[in-house]
């Protein structure tokens, strides 16, 4: 594959992830510890990191280093969980920033035992907070 393609794929990859986690650029960079500058410029296709920086972006979103550098095709066939029911769980816990600790769990986790982290989290959060909770 050509460079400049590679560069295309990675910086959509990328820029997918970036608006998923409703980060922004800088915050990313600091947490990889990369310049903000060296950080647009993979996201605007201009140059590719070197692996150890790839996988210390997959290891932030909590997703493989395929997901960055392999092309997706636009379907909702190829998703990271196996269980649709595990999966559609999983983005309830990514979308509350307080749950996305989880998703370094196995993918093919069932959607009981999902739930149920996400119960404990949740309790724990509450807890964290003052809140009394009457269950535990």
């Amino acid at each position: 594959m050509a460079d400049e393609e590679q560069k295309r794929i990675f910086a959509k990859n990328l820029n997918k992830y970036i608006s998923l986690s409703n980060k922004t650029q800088k915050e990313i960079a600091d947490a990889i510890d990369v310049s903000p500058q060296t950080f647009n410029t993979w996201c605007q296709g201009i140059a590719l990191p070197r692996m150890g920086k790839v996988q210390r972006l997959a290891d932030y979103f909590g997703i493989g280093k395929t997901d960055l550098i392999d092309e997706k095709s636009d379907s909702n066939t190829d998703h990271y969980y196996l269980n649709e029911e595990t999966r559609e769980i999983a983005q309830e816990a990514f979308e509350n920033p307080e749950l996305r600790t989880l998703f370094k769990v196995a993918r093919d986790i069932p959607p009981e035992r999902l739930r149920a982290h996400i119960e404990f989290m949740k309790t724990l959060k509450a807890q964290e907070r003052g809140e009394s909770d009457e269950g535990c």
